[in-house]
């Protein structure tokens, strides 16, 4: 199957002209992805698609461990609260000094003015753009860790599951596969994941330009990002990414989940703090992002469901 392996030459096809057809996309996204990551090292397990076809399954049922990509799957559970009436994004959350993560990540550590509160809707638009995880356990907080195993198994997603401990309102973000981040994005897109509002609520967020640009998007222009839905996560030797690309009307046409973890190429002392898009796997992610857009360029998916993003509008306060 393709991208299983390195490549064993180097390969410009990348740079020739959009493929006409998906299969030569997952030919192209293949050959990408195979040189990519053997020049950045480490040890990747992925799962990336074009329309309905595979282009890419390397380890796609390794249980790997998914940080904040799993912030997803979070989102989902509570989401699948809110489409049953247990919740409303509306709804507001109390936020104690003693809740607030005092990481580097996220605002809520930069705020200074505890306790407050605010709304569940703010809580995941945070988790999913600047992955602020102080919002992790405010989400705790109305779906438990159990309660929210239980909805993501009664989805079908067994691996996809956060780690418990021993406060029942906190857990840690646990593991996946490549293959079921896959399929609960494609189930997402689908409209078989959640209501349509709550769709539309988690695709809007994870496309804003607010959220992960370091990686798949890097390379992409402003209206090239807003059609990319994409969650991050990374911990230790982990660099992982999983998301959506959609085409010019909305439709999705790429899928993809990447784990990579281990040793990776160049100095292991500078990798090692580096989070950013000069560590070797974001590069790969970055050559690859450019790489799926262009791919697509001339393909479209008529019969898929379409969502549509508003155009970039910036403005200058007033």
């Amino acid at each position: 199957m393709l991208g299983q392996g390195p490549a064993v030459a180097a390969d410009d096809a990348d740079t020739a002209g959009p493929p006409a057809t998906p299969e030569a996309a997952r030919r192209r996204i293949a050959r990408v992805y195979d040189r990519e990551t053997a020049r950045a090292g480490g040890t990747w397990s992925s799962m990336i698609s074009v329309t309905d076809g595979t282009a890419v399954s390397a380890g796609a049922d390794t249980v790997v461990e998914a940080y904040s990509v799993n912030k997803i799957a979070v989102a989902t559970a509570v989401l699948d609260k809110v489409d049953r009436g247990l919740l409303t994004l509306d709804q507001r959350v109390e936020v104690p000094a003693s809740i607030v993560i005092q990481d580097t990540d996220g605002v809520f550590a930069l705020d200074r003015a505890y306790p407050s509160s605010v709304t569940l809707g703010h809580v995941m638009s945070l988790l999913l753009t600047v992955s602020d995880n102080t919002c992790v356990r405010l989400c705790g907080l109305v779906c438990p860790a159990l309660e929210l195993n239980e909805i993501l198994r009664a989805k079908g997603f067994v691996q996809t599951q956060v780690v418990p401990v021993a406060n029942p309102n906190r857990f840690f973000l646990g593991r996946t596969t490549p293959n079921e981040t896959h399929t609960l994005l494609r189930m997402l897109v689908g409209g078989t994941l959640l209501s349509p509002a709550s769709t539309d609520y988690l695709l809007n967020v994870l496309r804003s330009l607010s959220a992960f640009t370091d990686g798949v998007r890097l390379e992409l222009t402003s209206a090239e990002r807003l059609r990319v839905a994409t969650k991050a996560g990374w911990f230790a030797d982990g660099r992982n990414e999983a998301g959506v690309i959609f085409d010019a009307a909305g439709a999705p046409v790429v899928t993809y989940a990447m784990f990579a973890a281990g040793t990776f190429s160049g100095d292991p002392a500078v990798n090692a703090d580096n989070y950013s898009a000069t560590h070797p796997a974001l590069r790969a992610r970055a050559k690859l992002g450019r790489t799926m857009m262009d791919a697509v360029a001339r393909l479209s998916t008529p019969a898929a469901r379409t969502f549509g993003a508003k155009a970039y509008r910036p403005v200058n306060g007033g």
